[in-house]
C-alpha cells in the first residue's frame, strides 16, 4: 500500500539590510556550534554480537519459539502463539541453562505478544527503540532460533507498514522470518528493538511481519502478575469459536475480462491476491474475520492502483468484490466477499495462462 508523501516546509529567518552594523562581529565559536554527532550504525554481525546474550529459547511440549531479555529481574517477551495451548513452558538461555516459567507478567491476545518471567538476576536485556521512527525502506535485522537453529541472524528493509485492524498495526519487512525465530527481536541499524517477529507467509515472499515495539511497551506498562495455571485457564476461555458456516458465490469469469492485461499484470493479480490470502486466511481461522476482509480489501484497493489502464477487468471483478462487501454487515460475510472475488479472479487468470478455453 502506497503511504501519503511527507511534504518538508522550510524556514528561512528573514534578516534586515538597513541599520548599523554590530560593534563587535559574533566570534564563530559563539553562533556555530557542532552538530550532535549521529547515533552509532551496527552491522548485522555487530548487533548479532551484543544481543545474543539477551536472546533466549522457548520452550513447549508443542515446539520452540524465540524470546528476549526486557528486564533483568527474569522477564522474557515473546509471541503469545508461541506459549498458546501448552501446559507448561521453559527457557534456555544463551548459556543453555534452562528455567521454568514461574509466572505470566501480562499478555495482549490482540497484539500475539506475552510477558513471562523466570526466576533470575542481573540478566542482560535489550534496548528498546520506538516504532515510530521507523519508515519504510529502513534496514531491519532479525534474530531468532528458526527450525531450532541458534542465534540466526538475517537483514532485511522495512518494506512498509500495514494497518490490520484499527487496534493493530504491523511491520512488513524483507528480512527472513521461519518458524522457530516467533518471538524474536527486530532490531534498527542502532541495534535497538523496534518489533518482535510474529508471522511469515509459507509460500510467498517478502510478506514476514513483526508486531511494533510500542505495543510491548504498553504491556510492560500494565504487567499484571499471574500464575501459570491462571495464564493457561484464561487462554482457554481465548480459545477461537466454531467459525460460521458460509455459502460460497464465486463469479465464472469469461475470458474476455482479461483483455489489454499483460501476462505481467496477470502474475501481479495473481501474486498479490495469494499473498493475501496467506496472511488473511489464518487471521479468519483464528476467528479475526474483520483483520482478515481488511487485508483482502487493502490487497484490491493496492491492486486497484498498481494496475495500467489498459487491464481495466481485474480492477472491475476487484470492484465489484468490494461493493458487494460494503452492503453487508458482518465481517466474516465481508471477508467471503472479497474471498470468492479472488477466487474468481485466480480462476480465469489460470485459465487464460494455461491456454484452456472460457466455458
Amino acid at each position: 500500500m502506497s503511504r501519503p508523501p511527507w511534504y518538508v516546509l522550510a524556514s528561512a529567518a528573514l534578516v534586515g539590510c538597513s541599520g548599523p552594523p554590530p560593534t563587535t562581529p559574533p566570534s564563530p565559536s559563539a553562533s556555530v556550534q557542532a552538530a550532535p554527532a549521529p547515533p552509532e550504525k551496527l552491522s548485522a554481525r555487530q548487533i548479532l554480537e551484543r544481543a545474543t546474550p539477551a536472546i533466549v529459547t522457548v520452550l513447549t511440549p508443542r515446539g520452540l519459539g524465540t524470546g528476549f531479555v526486557v528486564k533483568p529481574e527474569g522477564w522474557i517477551a515473546t509471541n503469545l502463539h508461541v506459549v498458546a495451548g501448552a501446559s507448561a513452558f521453559k527457557v534456555v538461555m544463551a548459556d543453555e541453562s534452562t528455567h521454568d516459567v514461574v509466572e505470566v507478567m501480562g499478555y495482549d491476545d490482540k497484539r500475539d505478544l506475552v510477558l513471562l518471567r523466570i526466576e533470575a538476576k542481573a540478566l542482560p536485556t535489550l534496548t528498546l527503540g520506538k516504532a515510530d521512527d521507523v519508515k519504510p525502506g529502513d534496514p531491519v535485522v532479525a534474530i531468532g532460533h528458526p527450525m531450532g537453529l541458534q542465534d540466526t541472524v538475517s537483514d532485511g528493509l522495512i518494506s512498509g507498514k500495514r494497518v490490520i485492524d484499527p487496534e493493530l498495526t504491523v511491520l512488513q519487512i524483507s528480512a527472513p522470518i521461519a518458524p522457530g525465530s516467533s518471538g524474536g527481536p527486530l532490531f534498527n541499524d542502532r541495534g535497538e528493538v523496534v518489533g518482535v517477529a510474529a508471522a511469515v507467509s509459507r509460500r510467498g515472499q517478502n510478506l514476514n511481519f513483526g508486531i511494533p515495539i510500542d505495543y510491548l511497551e504498553e504491556l510492560l506498562a500494565r504487567a499484571a502478575p499471574m500464575s501459570v495455571a491462571d495464564f493457561i485457564d484464561q487462554l482457554e476461555d481465548l480459545a477461537p469459536k466454531p467459525l460460521p458456516r458460509v455459502q460460497r458465490d464465486i463469479p465464472r469469469h469469461d475470458l474476455w475480462l482479461l483483455s489489454g492485461c499483460a501476462k505481467e499484470d496477470l502474475i501481479l493479480v495473481g501474486a498479490t491476491i495469494q499473498q493475501a490470502i496467506e496472511v488473511g486466511a489464518p487471521l479468519y481461522n483464528e476467528g479475526n474475520f474483520s483483520a482478515c476482509f481488511h487485508i483482502y480489501e487493502g490487497a484490491s484497493l493496492d491492486l486497484d492502483r498498481r494496475l495500467p489502464q489498459r487491464c481495466p477487468g481485474p480492477k472491475k471483478a476487484l470492484g465489484d468484490g468490494r461493493r458487494k462487501a460494503a452492503k453487508l454487515d458482518d465481517p466474516a460475510a465481508q471477508a467471503w466477499a472479497m474471498r470468492d472475488a479472488f477466487d474468481g479472479l485466480l480462476e480465469v487468470i489460470t485459465r487464460k495462462l494455461t491456454g484452456e478455453p472460457s466455458p
